[in-house]
């Protein structure tokens, strides 16, 4: 599968906002977006340019993806699922990427970041309903129960995260999390507001749509 191997920080910077797409470093004084709140490129600071309508639905497409780290054509093609539900294209785009089982995981903290969580599903360490399954895209429903399996290599680290992580970032609460067990049970499917609030999905789905 391809991937954006493209500096994280550089892509933040790019997009003028934050992703924390590095966990820990995100937090940080050592970001390199605090440092250099400009668009990267070899001609110096410079300010980010004033937009037309394109350029906005442009730049909100590229956001999410670089978000989620998913490509243009999975892109396209949550968008086009989005439109087949009956209700709000926005929101169940939304929550289709919510759902997606490497979002689930970083979710519930058990990684500082989405990049981490992809590989931790790469690697086949974790099953879902007792079944092994190492797809990233994959879409988890409520009632689905994943646990990251006690033998494998990453159930050491993933532990140290949740102790680390404890009392600054909380699971979502559509996630039940047991960090004893290294289990997630899904619950129910995101809320409104247990969606992604940084991006504006109407000028994603304007994008798709002309």
């Amino acid at each position: 599968m391809a991937r954006n191997l493209s500096p994280k920080c550089k892509l933040c910077r790019r997009e003028g906002v934050k992703l924390f797409l590095k966990g820990e470093r995100c937090y940080s004084p050592k970001c390199a977006f605090i440092k250099r709140k400009y668009p990267p490129g070899t001609h110096g600071p410079k300010g980010y340019p004033k937009l037309s309508e394109y350029g906005r639905q442009l730049r909100e497409k590229q956001k999410i993806k670089k978000i989620y780290g998913i490509l243009e054509k999975q892109l396209r093609i949550y968008a086009t699922r989005a439109a087949k539900f009956v209700g709000n294209d926005e929101e169940i785009l939304l929550r289709l990427l919510e759902l997606r089982l490497d979002n689930v995981i970083y979710r519930a903290t058990f990684v500082s970041s989405r990049s981490m969580a992809r590989q931790v599903v790469n690697h086949g360490h974790l099953k879902i309903n007792g079944r092994r399954v190492n797809i990233p895209s994959y879409q988890v429903e409520p009632g689905d129960e994943i646990v990251i399996k006690e033998g494998s290599k990453i159930f050491k680290k993933i532990k140290q995260n949740i102790e680390a992580n404890k009392g600054k970032i909380k699971p979502s609460s559509w996630l039940e999390v047991d960090s004893n067990k290294l289990a997630i049970k899904v619950i129910n499917k995101p809320l409104v507001g247990d969606l992604i609030q940084d991006v504006n999905a109407k000028l994603i789905i304007e994008f798709y749509s002309r």
